[in-house]
């Protein structure tokens, strides 16, 4: 340290070396005294000035550790964290099955944890929400609206049955002495159950951080039967909250795994929607709060909100007229806190260190762990019997041979009884499993003499067995540790995972984009002369409605465009031809041109869709010559074709000056394109002479199933090509349907059994059962045009179990009850019933009890079907058919019938 030379900050002033405190102080200091550094700065009384760099350094690196080990990472061994455990403990110590005070509670936990009484009771009020380790008694807060709990004074609790049985044994418990040395408390529970993982942590330290999310009780036990059975596993998070999860990107809850969750929000009508479930980590206070914030932004537009939240989540929010409640439904999940997205980092303590682990490494560990314990278990169990056993035998050989004579001899002294007794079960020693010891003698001494009067021979003999019986068991569990464990795992499961279901929906979530679904809080207006457009040119000619999100297209006369982002107020360029909102990657809008190449080139038609762009960057809808103009602009966002009066200017040796232009000879092609020559002569003008129609078709509409979403993008089922007037048919596992448009930004209910497009011809046939009258009906019918939700099964109490759309199909019944010995059969639909109307109840199966009814493979179309699809067939080779036909014109309550002959 010859040359170092530190200033003192703010002063300019050199600390002299012969008065800096070298580091070698601290840590002899230290050696000595855990606290030494610290007496060694605080007894400096000589005046100086000392360094305290690698101070700082040593000391922060001290504090980071304790803060890692003792107060915010749990531990891989019981799933805790410090406060936690000794919670519990002290819960353990208290116990006698009733409740406690919380505030006593606290008190007794004191003894083991070196903080306030605040982060003690907090701790406590936490394990108490997770309903797993402890029963509480008053109010406890809410963790769905964010209340926090009564005073500890009030409120009561005591440890639950589940925590008594997994979480402690004495016997296989480490011990190690308390913060003051006054009192013995677990280096770690004996955890018998991956509890880690189902009640989750999440805890902030120095340098790094904790948060495992929760999983569901019954799932984290099947998973470990699964890996003691060396068979695959996955685990997913559940949330005590509910709502929807995705955990594509879960990556087995390891470091970097991220989980988006969502609020699950259900449209009760065109005005109202109800959320019932909230994503994990927030309280409907917080998520009311970020809903009211994006409609102040104007991203969202909804009138109330209420919230009605009491056992269960509900945030009523009502709706304007004029808004989707669909596409207020997305934009919920796009600029609130109805979907969040949470990152996982398992950072847990082992060997004293933190160490990073997945979700299925803790499970492996852990559920290794608690074989480990239950084999120590077993055999400290074994040990107790065993030695049970042996005094059990040495206590009926000395009633059964009446050594206790022994005692009856005055003269001897009481040792000299002791050896007579010792000497006296050396003829019995074969029958033992160990050797007699003095300790054994002075035990069976100490019987009073009553026992000698009352021993029972025969029921001594009974016992033994009754431990020898108990000693094979627990050697064959012991040779058999897997499949004892397995059944520890089924029998926890089944005495405490009653009502402990998965509460949190597991779906793939579809990707909303934010400029989509915003509502149009802007209105957009354009100064043509000046050549500005934005929404705060009010006085200027109104364009259309946008959002702030919104881009905007903007194209010249010369053929120039360009793409920005909407603003206030924006130069775009003199001599503008056409603005309005652009969508990206949007293939149905085409513009259809008509421009001059150059000052004097020929004229040009051409047919295009702008889709991907660069934002601010200038393209040309033209060849990009100098003097080039727009002679006809028209945009369609349906791909329509119109059909155009060119007039040429008069020419010698021009004999017709009109011609008709149809845009729909014209091919699509992309914007780079040149187009097509239209004319070498000059136009005088070009006259709109008729609006056409699409020449696109109509749109290919995907059903995807993981999402439950439609979309134009490919992914999922083909449901077919839609145009203007098709519609869908949805049909619910309920036995109700609807007709629905195809919007891709509708949402669908969970249980939807059917999708497809509506065909108002096709024949559908159902098998249902009614509650009410015990019977099983099958029906036949098409379904009608209706927008709300209709059962086509009946109102009442009745259970839809077989839909089918093929033209002959067959079901087999299994009878069952009293009928349970009868063969099965098979029915034709067709002949068993004719077509009747959606409200027809149907025909009763069988008068027979009937167990189950399966569809099974559909019998062929008749053969006059088949013939008559084919037209080569021999006409006299086709039988003569009839075919009968319902008319559904309803005609004094029944339906009329027709005949038509093939």
């Amino acid at each position: 340290m010859s040359e170092e030379k530190d200033e003192i900050e703010g002063e300019g002033k050199a600390i002299p070396e012969d008065e800096v405190l070298d580091d070698s102080i601290d840590e002899s200091a230290e050696n000595d005294n855990p606290a030494g550094k610290f007496d060694a700065l605080l007894n400096m009384e000589d005046g100086k000035t000392h360094r305290i760099s690698g101070m700082f350094r040593d000391w922060f690196l001290d504090y980071a550790s304790y803060v890692i080990l003792e107060r915010a990472v749990p531990h891989i061994e019981d799933g805790l964290k410090p406060v936690q455990r000794r919670i519990l403990h002290a819960m353990f110590r208290m116990d006698d099955g009733r409740f406690n005070k919380v505030a006593n509670i606290i008190g007794f936990t004191m003894q083991f944890h070196p903080h306030g009484d605040a982060s003690i009771g907090d701790a406590l009020v936490q394990l108490g929400q997770k309903d797993l380790m402890i029963e509480t008694q008053g109010n406890f807060g809410n963790i769905l609206t964010g209340d926090s709990a009564a005073a500890p004074r009030y409120i009561e609790a005591r440890l639950s049955k589940f925590a008594l049985e997994v979480a402690f044994n004495p016997k296989t418990t480490q011990w190690m002495s308390s913060y003051d040395g006054r009192n013995k408390e677990p280096v770690t529970l004996p955890m018998k159950f991956p509890l880690l993982l189902v009640q989750g942590v999440e805890g902030i330290a120095v340098g790094l951080a904790s948060k495992i999310l929760p999983h569901n009780f019954n799932e984290v036990i099947d998973a470990a039967i699964a890996y003691l059975k060396n068979e695959p596993f996955a685990l997913y998070p559940d949330f005590p909250t509910g709502g929807l999860a995705d955990c594509a990107n879960y990556n087995d809850g390891a470091r970097g795994g991220k989980v988006k969750v969502r609020a699950r929000i259900i449209k009760t009508d065109n005005k109202t929607l109800v959320i019932n479930e909230i994503p994990f980590g927030l309280d409907t206070t917080k998520l009311i709060e970020s809903i009211t914030r994006a409609n102040d932004k104007g991203k969202i537009k909804i009138k109330k909100v209420d919230d009605n939240t009491a056992q269960n989540a509900e945030i009523m929010i009502q709706l304007s007229n004029d808004v989707s409640p669909d596409m207020t439904i997305d934009a919920l999940y796009a600029f609130t806190d109805c979907e969040m997205s949470i990152s996982t980092y398992a950072c847990i303590i082992r060997d004293e260190k933190p160490v990073f682990f997945s979700a299925s490494d803790i499970l492996r560990i852990t559920t290794d762990q608690t074989k480990e314990l239950l084999r120590r278990e077993l055999e400290i169990r074994l040990d107790e019997l065993d030695e049970e056993w042996h005094f059990s035998s040495l206590e009926k050989i000395f009633f059964e041979q009446r050594l206790y004579r022994e005692l009856e001899k005055d003269t001897a002294t009481y040792d000299d009884q002791l050896a007579a007794i010792d000497k006296a079960f050396i003829p019995f020693r074969s029958l033992l499993r160990r050797d007699i010891t003095p300790d054994d003698i002075i035990k069976l001494t100490e019987k009073p003499v009553r026992r000698i009067s009352k021993f029972d021979i025969k029921k001594a003999e009974e016992h033994i067995k009754g431990l020898e019986d108990e000693m094979e068991k627990i050697k064959n569990d012991l040779a058999n540790l897997v499949r004892y464990t397995i059944d520890y795992f089924k029998r926890i499961k089944k005495k405490y995972g009653t009502g402990r279901e998965r509460k949190t929906e597991l779906r793939s979530f579809d990707t909303i984009a934010a400029t989509r679904v915003v509502i149009a809080n802007e209105k957009l207006y354009a100064n043509w002369e000046e050549g500005f457009v934005g929404y705060g040119l009010k006085k200027d000619q109104y364009i259309c409605d946008c959002s702030d999100m919104d881009e905007i297209i903007s194209i010249r006369k010369d053929g120039t465009y360009i793409v920005s982002k909407v603003s206030e107020k924006a130069f775009l360029g003199k001599n503008l031809q056409y603005i309005n909102v652009f969508q990206r990657n949007d293939s149905r809008t085409i513009y259809n041109i008509v421009y001059r190449d150059g000052r004097n080139g020929p004229i040009m038609i051409k047919r295009c869709a702008i889709s991907g762009i660069t934002r601010d960057k200038e393209y040309h809808l033209t060849k990009g010559e100098p003097g080039s103009q727009l002679l006809y602009f028209s945009a369609n966002p349906n791909g329509e074709a119109e059909l155009l009066r060119v007039t040429l200017k008069p020419r010698p040796r021009l004999k017709s000056l009109n011609m008709d232009v149809n845009f729909a000879d014209i091919s699509i092609k992309g914007r780079d394109a040149q187009g097509n020559i239209l004319t070498r002569y000059a136009i005088h003008k070009i006259a709109l002479k008729e609006r056409g129609s699409s020449t696109l078709g109509g749109k290919q509409i995907w059903w995807d199933a993981d999402v439950r979403r439609l979309n134009e993008d490919g992914h999922g089922t083909l449901l077919g090509e839609f145009g203007n007037s098709d519609k869908l048919l949805v049909v619910t596992t309920e036995g109700k349907y609807r007709i629905a448009g195809f919007d891709v930004s509708q949402h669908f209910v969970d249980n939807i059994r059917l999708i497809e497009k509506f065909d108002s011809t096709s024949i559908f046939t159902a098998v249902y059962y009614d509650y009410e009258s015990t019977f099983w009906y099958l029906k036949r019918f098409p379904f009608e045009q209706t927008a709300q939700a209709v059962s086509f099964i009946g109102e009442g109490r009745q259970a839809l179990k077989c839909l089918s759309r093929e033209i002959r199909p067959q079901f087999v019944i299994t009878f069952g009850g009293l009928s349970k010995h009868k063969p099965q059969e098979t029915i034709d639909a067709g002949e068993f019933i004719g077509v009747k109307s959606l409200k027809a109840k149907g025909k009763r199966l069988s008068t027979f009890e009937i167990a189950k009814v399966e569809e099974i493979e559909p019998l062929p179309p008749s053969a006059a079907i088949q013939a008559s699809d084919n037209p080569t067939s021999p006409a006299d080779t086709t039988p003569e058919v009839k075919f009968t036909e319902v008319k559904f014109e309803a005609k004094e309550g029944k339906a009329e019938q027709m005949s038509l002959d093939l």
